[in-house]
């Protein structure tokens, strides 16, 4: 496990590190999870083992800081993880990205660039959520955090995934999910379809993500992958690894 100091108070993301040849490759996880957890296996994986690897906590996950102070958005979760990555020596990373971390991913493209040379973003949020959809519409962050909010979305959510939710920030659960409904401006989706470099966009191939021809016209790879839902590299290892392998090399 390594680590770096993001904020003046001493907060830190975390993270684990496979050594390897350059350059690096950033693994990113989605609301309530965590990368080790989501990618080991495939990070491993003879196809795409080797190279140097750092599979990332967001700030509030896993086993990075959880902060009650931090606000929580798409933008400082991009801000803090570029000041991990930029102290781990990272520039011209290929950034593999899932869910909620897709998002923050491509918010990490437009505002630092330099630390990004392509993108494989993995059943990712692109778009805010409808009016009346979302964390804001069940809770208010005190009946999140101070009432039977959180205790009654991890019973929701399934024991796999409260596994790795549980040990997310009450506040910051709350305020990632809401921050991530509201999205960004422009939108995750416009900022995507503006990025100079390389992006591939992975789906459930029985789930094709809205706009995908748009995606595709302003050059996007939008690729399914069989036999998997929203977690993929989960759900079909050997899919995810041919198809994140294939979306680096091309």
């Amino acid at each position: 496990m390594r680590g770096a100091q993001v904020r003046p108070d001493g907060t830190t993301i975390r993270w684990v590190e496979l050594p390897g040849a350059e350059p690096t490759r950033v693994y990113l996880h989605g609301l309530g999870a965590s990368s080790p957890v989501y990618y080991a296996g495939v990070a491993t994986n003879p196809t795409l083992a080797g190279r140097r690897s750092l599979m990332m906590d967001l700030l509030g996950h896993g086993i990075s800081d959880r902060p009650a102070d931090a606000s929580y958005t798409l933008e400082e979760h991009a801000d803090l993880l570029a000041t991990a990555l930029t102290a781990a020596g990272v520039s011209g990373a290929e950034v593999i990205a899932h869910s909620m971390g897709g998002a923050v991913a491509i918010v990490l493209a437009a505002r630092h660039p330099y630390l990004v040379a392509a993108l494989v973003l993995v059943d990712a949020t692109l778009d805010p959520q409808p009016p009346g959809v979302g964390i804001q519409a069940r809770y208010t962050e005190e009946q999140f955090v101070r009432g039977d909010g959180r205790a009654e979305t991890l019973d929701r959510v399934g024991p796999a995934w409260a596994a790795t939710m549980r040990l997310t920030g009450a506040e910051a659960l709350y305020r990632t999910a809401a921050h991530l409904g509201a999205g960004t401006t422009p939108t995750m989706r416009d900022l995507l379809l503006d990025l100079p470099v390389p992006r591939t966009y992975l789906h459930p191939a029985d789930n094709e993500p809205i706009g995908a021809r748009a995606l595709s016209d302003a050059g996007v790879r939008v690729v399914a992958v069989p036999g998997s839902g929203h977690n993929i590299m989960l759900d079909n290892p050997d899919g995810f690894v041919a198809a994140t392998a294939a979306a680096l090399l091309a």
